[in-house]
């Protein structure tokens, strides 16, 4: 491979300079105060998810990435209940199986305007198409795997040429966070390698320092050399509202709200890897619990790690003596030290007297009783069960009463209350972040259709539809179906108890409260105009069968013969014949 030419200075050297100094310092700033949960979260890794620690590991070290790490875990309760909650609040907040949300004008005013209903409901339809064809909800699992287990987790939404949005989830410890005055993480900074060919892959030859550049050209075994690169994501200092169109010293345009910046850990380069703008926060940051101005969040691993060390210590005491009672430590006479001895089943081993007894025989009689010890295990198995909430994703009650439906609701939606707080952290801080990234991808590349002109003056909000979500919102429909039930077992002793109820109204509130997509409902000038039709209708026809009923009747009255040569319809009418 040629030799690359070396790169000529850049006109802001300087302050490129001065800006990774700046950043170095900042970076091993974040590092020193989140040294007290790195800490913690590696004991969380060894004891329930030891292959997301790369990073827990001094980043120096030089191991075997294949290692076995799980030499803690003996029983692996832990790991199966952190990975069901995970699954169940992927399943049951971000489904791709059917939509999970959707965008409604923050304007009440269109809440009926059905143009603007259906425009919605189609770039809901197309971002979730968007959203399965790339790596979201794979990376959005791990997002959730790793906030039940450290309590904290990052996701960055980068643009794609191809799929359109890809999305990476730093390994815990990769990553350092900041908050800001409201205490929400609006700073991602990481460590992480790279090879020499990943890294000009990434972020091209002309772009990387000299070192890189010379491994590069060597090429053989230094294309697989790793170095640390470095990365920040941050608001754009130079921001502000009316910024205008102008550059920052490093080549940032003000105009971009956050920018993120790559270089090569630990080099004295003058030029980062990468600088760039971004309108929107390319990322989102899930905390389970917070206190206080933490950046980093609490999780039920962390709660839960009590019980799965003495769940670990269990489990070998119950081996140990299960194994001191099939293989017993064994007593023989002085005389046998050389002789051959065997424990193998149907083996015989000669021995002398032993104190006029069996010259070969167990040093004590081990017969444990494990029933307590398994009884007080499987206590605390269910204690770490319940600890990652697996409980609210048992479809089925472990009673065998009989219950009607109306009672499963109801359980259901007292057991989504234990995770509300944690459910409109996850809308805040993670979905409603992913969401509002994905939509301002899809609007630049033109994916959306043309917007109605009702909308182009107002702002939006976004509206959660998960099954979780739903739960949680059952309380509402359940009131609407039982005063309707109500007012229906009233009628017979009060007629005109339906008259306080309006269908139109309750009908729609309760397919609001369901998320019904908005072309189901037609819009109310349509209803009205079916319902002038079939008055009009009505009208007509029984105007039809009044005219039918007397043309009948005029013909019966004629054919009557009242005398004096009439007929009863001549008398009737007071005329003569003819």
């Amino acid at each position: 491979m040629a030799q690359a030419p070396l790169r000529r200075p850049t006109t802001n050297e300087e302050a490129n300079v001065k800006l990774l100094s700046e950043l170095d310092a900042r970076v091993s700033s974040l590092e020193s105060q989140r040294y007290s949960w790195w800490v913690h979260w590696r004991e969380l890794a060894e004891y329930i998810l030891p292959r997301r620690m790369r990073w827990l590991y001094p980043y120096n070290q030089n191991w075997n990435r294949g290692v076995p790490l799980n030499q803690n875990i003996i029983n692996n309760t832990a790991t199966i209940a952190a990975r069901t909650l995970a699954a169940g609040m992927l399943a049951g907040t971000t489904s791709p199986a059917k939509p999970w949300f959707r965008i409604a004008p923050t304007n009440a005013g269109l809440a009926e305007d059905y143009d603007a209903k259906v425009w919605l409901a189609e770039v809901v339809t197309r971002m979730m198409r968007i959203m399965a064809a790339s790596n979201y909800y794979t990376s959005k699992g791990t997002q959730l795997l790793d906030e039940v287990i450290f309590g904290t987790s990052p996701m960055f939404i980068y643009e794609h040429p191809e799929k359109l949005i890809h999305c990476y989830v730093p390994s815990v410890g990769e990553y350092f966070c900041a908050v800001n005055g409201d205490f929400e993480v609006d700073t991602i900074a990481r460590r992480y390698p790279l090879s020499t060919s990943q890294i000009v892959s990434t972020f091209g030859l002309d772009n990387c320092p000299d070192n890189v550049r010379g491994a590069y050209a060597t090429g053989g075994a230094s294309l697989n050399q790793e170095m640390t690169i470095a990365h920040v994501c941050e608001p754009n200092p130079a921001w502000s509202p009316d910024a205008g169109a102008g550059m920052d010293p490093y080549g940032v345009p003000k105009q971009f709200r956050f920018r993120e910046v790559y270089w090569v850990w630990g080099q004295n380069t003058s030029k980062p890897l990468r600088m760039k703008g971004f309108n929107d926060k390319p990322f989102s940051a899930l905390r389970w619990d917070v206190f206080g101005n933490d950046a980093y969040g609490r999780s039920p691993g962390m709660d839960a790690l009590g019980d799965v060390k003495q769940l670990q210590f269990q489990e070998k005491r119950k081996a140990q003596a299960l194994d001191k009672h099939v293989r017993p430590p064994m007593v023989a006479d002085a005389s046998m030290k050389n002789e051959p001895a065997s424990l193998l089943p149907g083996a015989i081993t000669y021995v002398p007297q032993l104190n006029n007894g069996v010259g070969f025989k167990p040093v004590y009689q081990v017969a444990p009783t494990i029933e307590g010890l398994l009884k007080d295990m499987q206590g605390v198995e269910m204690r770490i069960k319940d600890t990652f909430f697996n409980g609210l994703f048992q479809m089925m009650p472990t009673d065998t009463a009989v219950r009607t439906a109306t009672e499963w609701d109801v359980r259901q939606q007292e057991k989504m209350i234990l995770l509300g707080p944690v459910l409109e952290r996850n809308d805040t801080e993670g979905l409603g972040p992913d969401i509002k990234r994905i939509f301002a991808i899809c609007a630049r590349a033109g994916i959306f259709p043309p917007m109605p002109d009702s909308l182009k003056q107002t702002t939006f909000k976004i509206e959660y539809v998960s099954m979780l979500s739903e739960l949680q919102r059952g309380s509402a429909t359940t009131a609407i179906e039982r005063t309707f039930q109500v007012a229906g077992n009233l009628v017979g002793v009060i007629p005109n108890i339906m008259d306080n109820l309006d269908g139109d109204v309750a009908i729609r509130e309760y397919g609001s409260l369901l998320r019904v997509d908005p072309r189901v409902m037609r819009p109310l000038d349509g209803v009205d105009q079916i319902r002038r039709a079939r008055s009009a209708q009505e009208a007509a026809a029984a105007g039809l069968q009044t005219g039918a009923t007397l043309a009948d009747g005029a013909k019966n009255l004629s054919q009557a013969d009242v005398g004096g040569g009439q007929n009863a319809l001549q008398a009737l009418m007071g005329g003569a014949p003819g």
